[in-house]
């Protein structure tokens, strides 16, 4: 396997051996150490994705799919309502551990419909049918990260330069990512780009991920922190803006890492395409705008302490800390998913596109 193959087929993901847990690559460890850890019980789960051991819209998903299907087998119940109970009330508890992303809801949403589904089975054919649920998610979403990957490369050309935001490859998917799945797939066949990746708050996930994975992956990138975005479009380095998303909302708003608004509008400024790339299942039809996107607030020591040795702020000094914000649909010039490319106005045409493509 090449070192390309290597990064993009990367197992972040999979069910345990025994079917009772769930094997994550723990993201918080990278990019100085590769440490897969075993997660059994619902608090571990939770846990896990509060602190963005496993993170990426997709990926979430899967883990929660995985995550009931192992909570499942787990289950001493041996009638149907107290098993259905209790993955209720296991599914509302990881749902909400992550409030913006939609794909941690809507994974454990369809794996729930199988209790209404399926009311006349018994525990045991429950349990066989919430894991071949669970594959089944993680499955389509390989497809779906390949034909979005697709669609993306469609907008690009040798040589071009692109900025990404945040981190929506392989290791927020299943296969190749989001964001930056056209830039895998146009390398694997033979083009080159040059990236700048901006490092990205919370967390630094796009230095210690982005970067990470463009470079194994033989793709030229450049790091850099994320107020340097003006200059670089300014000096004519950037040719398109892609990046991924954590929620659509129905109009096109769309929530994704903090400072991705930022990056739309100077996309805007210097007239540079700003695309935002991820499966149908982040889109929320039930939400009007992104006015009404919940969004999740962090730990203040993200900033004043982590990663540094010693307080980068007094410990006195109050902080704002949001994972994410909403960039306005009126800055966006597509949004690309699995089955094509979305063009303004989105309020218009997203009720259009999905309708005309299931």
């Amino acid at each position: 396997m090449s070192a390309l193959q290597e990064v993009t087929h990367i197992d972040n993901v999979r069910l345990g051996e025994d079917g009772k847990s769930v094997v994550i690559l723990d993201q918080t460890q990278l990019p100085n150490r590769t440490i897969y850890e075993t997660l059994r019980t619902a608090e571990e789960l939770y846990t896990a994705i509060k602190t963005l051991q496993v993170r990426g819209a997709p990926a979430i998903g899967i883990c929660a799919g995985y995550g009931l299907a192992a909570l499942a087998r787990q289950s001493a119940a041996t009638d149907r309502a107290a098993f259905d109970r209790l993955l209720r009330e296991q599914s509302d508890y990881l749902v909400s551990s992550r409030p913006t992303a939609v794909n941690l809801s809507w994974a454990a949403r369809r794996m729930c419909a199988l209790l209404d589904a399926h009311g006349d089975w018994t525990v045991p054919q429950m349990q066989d049918a919430l894991e071949a649920e669970a594959r089944a998610i993680h499955r389509e979403d390989i497809e779906m990260c390949r034909a979005i990957s697709e669609h993306g490369l469609s907008l690009l050309k040798e040589g071009d330069g692109i900025l990404t935001h945040c981190n929506a490859g392989p290791l927020a998917t299943s296969r190749y990512g989001t964001a930056l799945g056209p830039i895998f797939l146009g390398t694997e066949r033979g083009m080159h780009f040059r990236v700048f990746a901006d490092e990205t708050r919370p967390l630094l996930q796009g230095a210690r991920l982005t970067s990470y994975e463009l470079q194994k992956g033989g793709v030229d990138v450049t790091l850099i922190c994320d107020n340097m975005a003006s200059i670089v479009m300014k000096n004519g380095w950037i040719n398109a803006c892609f990046v991924g998303c954590d929620r659509v909302a129905a109009n096109g708003d769309t929530a994704n890492k903090i400072g991705t608004s930022g990056v739309a509008i100077l996309a805007k400024y210097y007239g540079i395409p700003f695309y935002v790339l991820g499966p149908t299942s982040t889109i929320d039809m039930s939400c009007p705008t992104g006015a009404d996107i919940r969004i999740e607030e962090r730990d203040p020591e993200e900033i004043k302490t982590k990663f540094y040795a010693e307080p980068m702020a007094l410990p006195e000094v109050k902080c704002y800390n949001p994972a994410f914000d909403v960039t306005d649909h009126s800055l966006i010039a597509g949004i690309i998913t699995e089955k094509g490319i979305c063009r303004p106005p989105f309020s218009q045409n997203l009720p259009t596109f999905f309708r005309e493509r299931k």
